[in-house]
């Protein structure tokens, strides 16, 4: 039996446009193709179960320490009664619990969460589906089946709930903010609700968990299962502390960009990649990163660094530091400790230069100018 937004979405004048075959699909065939992706589709969130469960990553996620900025402009545009889509760039496999978790500690209605559909197989597969309300994501589909079916369902949804997306499609494997898909933009605002927002969020971390395994490949090549990935994360977690910027923005009215033009959804695209990459913070990894060479001393490095702090200053970038000896004081050990680099007689040397060159990459977007090489 169809549940109400299943119904909801098999009304919905795109979908029975394709069921009638206009895309080359008809009657009963199509119909089923809509439905076997509502059903994965579906999900549940139960907050107050997921809060008692403390997330079976806990482990890991206890060694973050969570710090939301701006948090007011959410709270300002739930107190007005908006529906909210939360945008946000995507760093780590982590970013699924620290952003929806510093919205949830300051008691704000959580959101639902469009994760990638490598994440719901076995025991947390099920916790996503019944419990967090994470919406599974096929990002390489190319079934317009799939399409249609999944946009009419996040249109759907947010008549109920809020929902929290990354534009960047998956993780960031090279370290850069990069370009934004217009996908789920486009379906939100098909839902065609008056009251609809979308904010934008960024999330930095001092270190990033799984920065060795997304540095070593840099392009992401193949979608690897989940369990192996998180694997890996447990490997690196071992003497890994770190702490988790989630910077929020000014809502952004969307009730008039008109979803049947393209012009407006991409113009509305970009201005939500400039407002989260304006809103990233600039941490003492980065900036050391940015302004390190293959062998360095400390007091030219913190020039180095300085010179950046000015750039970025002028830019009026988020900044998490205020000097170059404040950023390298802050930054060698951890670097050192997660064998990125070596101090060797007050001279630094490169010990991991991808991974280097993936934090150094996170303000890259900051720092570019007009005719400036990069």
């Amino acid at each position: 039996m169809l549940d109400d937004i299943a119904q909801a979405v098999l009304a919905r004048e795109e979908v029975v446009k394709y069921l009638r075959g206009n895309d080359g699909a008809r009657g009963d065939h199509a119909r089923e193709r809509i439905c076997g992706y509502l059903d994965e589709l579906r999900t549940t969130q139960r907050p107050a179960i997921y809060r008692a469960l403390q997330h079976p990553l806990y482990p890991i996620l206890r060694k973050i320490e969570r710090l939301p900025e701006h948090i007011h402009h959410v709270q300002t545009a739930v107190r007005e009664g908006h529906r909210i889509v939360y945008a946000s760039n995507h760093r780590s496999h982590t970013d699924y619990l620290v952003e929806p978790l510093a919205i949830d500690d300051n008691g704000i209605r959580p959101p639902l969460i469009a994760a990638g559909i490598n994440l719901f197989g076995g025991p947390l597969g099920l916790l996503h589906r019944y419990v967090t309300g994470a919406i599974p994501i096929r990002r390489n589909a190319r079934d317009p089946a799939y399409h249609i079916t999944l946009k009419a369902y996040v249109a759907e949804m947010l008549n109920k709930h809020d929902l929290f997306f990354y534009p960047e499609g998956g993780r960031s494997y090279s370290g850069e903010l990069k370009l934004t898909k217009s996908g789920l933009i486009h379906a939100a605002l098909t839902a065609n609700r008056s009251d609809l927002v979308i904010v934008p969020a960024a999330v930095a971390y001092d270190l990033v968990l799984e920065d060795h395994v997304l540095a070593r490949q840099r392009v992401k090549k193949q979608q690897r299962p989940f369990t192996r990935e998180l694997a890996e994360m447990v490997r690196y977690a071992v003497g890994y502390r770190s702490r988790a910027f989630v910077t929020f923005g000014a809502p952004i009215p969307a009730a008039d960009c008109d979803p049947q033009s393209r012009t407006d959804v991409l113009a509305l695209t970009r201005l939500v990649r400039a407002r989260i990459g304006a809103l990233y913070k600039v941490l003492p990894t980065a900036l050391f990163a940015a302004a390190m060479r293959p062998s360095i001393t400390r007091r030219d490095l913190e020039s180095r660094i300085d010179q950046l702090l000015e750039e970025l200053a002028a830019k009026r970038a988020n900044l998490g530091v205020a000097s170059g000896r404040q950023a390298v004081e802050e930054a060698a050990e951890p670097l050192e400790t997660r064998g990125v680099v070596v101090l060797e007689h007050d001279r630094f040397r490169v010990r991991e230069r991808n991974v280097l060159r993936y934090y150094a990459r996170s303000i890259e977007h900051l720092l570019v100018t007009p005719g400036r090489p990069h």
